[in-house]
């Protein structure tokens, strides 16, 4: 069907269900149709912007950005889309830029900041970072809800203080950050961590009160209350003084429950996150064959830790009898690193979480963790081929002729 004046609107919301879906080679088809219809149209560029960056054609992606900004210069999105683009190209002072141009029309972009914000973390700038990085509390998809009470906590201090730790985001997310909750307790604070009832087991050992989610938290309860991911800013925390201890262990019932599970030798392999995951289509491998067949081909034995055995308390019991951890950008590899377990992290290019930082093959957040990056989007095969030379190198067949 031809596009015209009369079905445009239409074929706009066409593109964007077919890009929503994950259907992108079919989005990009229509948004060109669209361009080519309305070449005027800076939405349809810009659209069209994004649904590239979703294939990794950064160069065509930049292309349509640029246009979409030449025709609306006065348009904050405009300036973020290009951003947005600059910054999964690796362009960071530029895609800086072109963000804090995007809130100097409109100081109130809350998407801006927190992909300012995204980019200062990733950089290792956190003192400019954790501020921005509040702008997730205005957006209602980051899952970062504030709680509706006046008494949060903005860096008081807290001695005598009785104070809530209320859950947000992600598994990995609560795992990593729930380091701060003993940290919190040692400067005088009465700390309560509420949790999912997939977590609590496994936070109980942390030494602070451990609560559900699930049930309604009392305003009268508590002094203050904060998001878990808000403390690391309010404590003014850098690469240089986080906190990067072990911090989590099985509970002792859960390492008899699973004694034996696991024979010396064994990897544990987390080859896929959550599908309902917004970055899953970048994070996950499309199958998990090539490093199966290549970390079994270095000694070693693999149990699928994909589907979950049971709670994360059960997870970590297991996990600890293993040599190592291979995992993609999911709970797993968060699990791996708090329980100082060796963990060899496979990240992609696109969308690399801020949290991995940049350049690095280490990890400051978990000393145990050992970092593998695609070489550019969507190319699996070099990292494949690296983490089974690691792991061979330093668990496998040549450790053992080693000696090791």
């Amino acid at each position: 069907m031809a596009i015209t004046q009369a079905n445009i609107h239409d074929e706009f919301m066409r593109a964007g269900r077919l890009q929503q879906a994950g259907r992108i080679a079919e989005a990009i088809a229509l948004w060109r149709q669209i361009t080519a219809a309305a070449p005027q149209s800076a939405e349809a560029h810009g659209n069209l912007a994004g649904a590239l960056v979703e294939r990794g054609d950064l160069q065509s992606a930049e292309a349509e950005a640029r246009q979409a900004l030449a025709l609306r210069p006065e348009a904050a999105w405009a300036h973020h889309q290009l951003g947005r683009v600059l910054h999964q190209a690796r362009r960071f002072e530029p895609a800086a830029a072109a963000y804090e141009a995007a809130l100097a029309l409109d100081p109130n972009d809350a998407k801006s900041r927190l992909a300012l914000g995204h980019l200062r973390l990733q950089l290792g700038d956190l003192a400019a970072g954790w501020p921005l990085y509040e702008a997730r509390t205005e957006l209602a998809d980051q899952n970062a809800r504030p709680l509706p009470w006046p008494n949060a906590w903005r860096g008081e201090p807290l001695a005598g203080g009785r104070l809530l730790i209320w859950p947000e985001q992600g598994f990995g997310d609560q795992i990593q950050f729930a380091r701060f909750a003993p940290v919190l307790q040692a400067i005088g604070a009465e700390v309560t961590l509420a949790a999912p009832p997939e977590l609590t087991a496994l936070f109980a050992g942390l030494g602070v009160r451990v609560v559900s989610q699930a049930e309604p938290p009392r305003r009268d309860d508590y002094d203050f209350w904060t998001l878990p991911l808000s403390i690391p800013g309010r404590l003014r925390t850098t690469l240089g003084n986080l906190p990067a201890e072990p911090y989590l262990a099985a509970p002792a019932g859960r390492r008899a429950r699973w004694a034996g599970y696991a024979l010396p030798g064994t990897v544990g392999l987390a080859w896929r996150g959550r599908p309902t995951h917004p970055n899953d289509a970048q994070r996950s491998l499309p199958a998990p064959e090539r490093l199966l067949a290549g970390l079994e081909a270095a000694g070693a034995r693999v149990i699928d830790l994909t589907y979950p055995l049971g709670d994360f308390a059960d997870l970590a019991a297991v996990v600890e009898q293993l040599d190592a951890v291979v995992s993609v950008d999911t709970a797993l590899a968060h699990l791996a690193g708090a329980l100082g377990k060796r963990g060899f992290v496979l990240l992609p290019w696109l969308r690399t979480d801020w949290r991995w930082l940049e350049g690095r093959a280490d990890s400051p957040w978990y000393p145990s963790l050992r970092l593998f990056r695609q070489p550019r989007p969507g190319d699996w095969e070099p990292v494949i081929a690296e983490v089974c030379a690691a792991y061979r190198a330093e668990f496998g067949i040549e450790s053992r002729r080693a000696g090791r």
